[in-house]
């Protein structure tokens, strides 16, 4: 069996014996809770402050409060689409997050929506060296995205406020644990070519 991440999820999977999933996910939110504690943290709330040394983003909002630091899309008048530009300040986000003092991050979405996938907008411009040099920038950037929750060396946290589409539900198995609210919905591309 050469496929190692998916062995080990398994074995962690059938070592949980007869515990419910609901029981899993509150057993694991205790050890976060735990390894914060034991850091020095407090459970009490502490006021919400910029993450990193004051980085500002244009498409996001990221806090560090608490031993947390909450990554939210904040475009929601668009439903939190994601642009190029997103993407770049989600992979610095989370690089940020990476070096900061925080135990763990949290992904959400701003407004009624967690993400609607990418801006269709991205597709319409076209640059100097045509449809080619856009799918080669698009799939360097795709790289670097994937690649930055993979390697997040911290847990990683999704909450799923709202309807999730695209690239934003791809994702969501690259991230610890995730929650959402009972009125999330999940659309893929594929399953509408299928």
């Amino acid at each position: 069996m050469l496929d190692f991440v998916n062995k080990a999820k398994w074995d962690a999977w059938k070592s949980l014996g007869s515990i419910s999933q609901n029981e899993a996910r509150e057993q694991y939110c205790n050890l976060i809770g735990s390894l914060v504690e034991a850091e020095g943290g407090s459970s009490a709330q502490v006021a919400a402050k910029p993450a990193g040394g004051g980085a500002t983003y244009e498409t996001l909002l990221v806090t560090t409060a608490d031993s947390i630091t909450r990554i939210t899309l904040n475009r929601p008048a668009k439903k939190n689409a994601i642009t190029p530009e997103m993407y770049n300040e989600i992979i610095a986000a989370l690089e940020q997050a990476a070096k900061d003092d925080s135990k763990f991050a949290v992904f959400t979405g701003a407004g009624d929506f967690y993400c609607s996938g990418n801006d269709l907008s991205n597709f319409t411009k076209i640059p100097e060296g045509g449809v080619q040099e856009m799918a080669r920038q698009g799939a360097e950037l795709l790289r670097k995205y994937v690649r930055a929750y993979i390697d997040f060396p911290k847990p990683l946290v999704a909450v799923v406020n709202g309807p999730a589409v695209g690239i934003s539900v791809t994702v969501l198995g690259l991230f610890d644990l995730v929650y959402a609210t009972e009125r999330v919905q999940k659309h893929t591309l594929w399953a509408y070519l299928l």
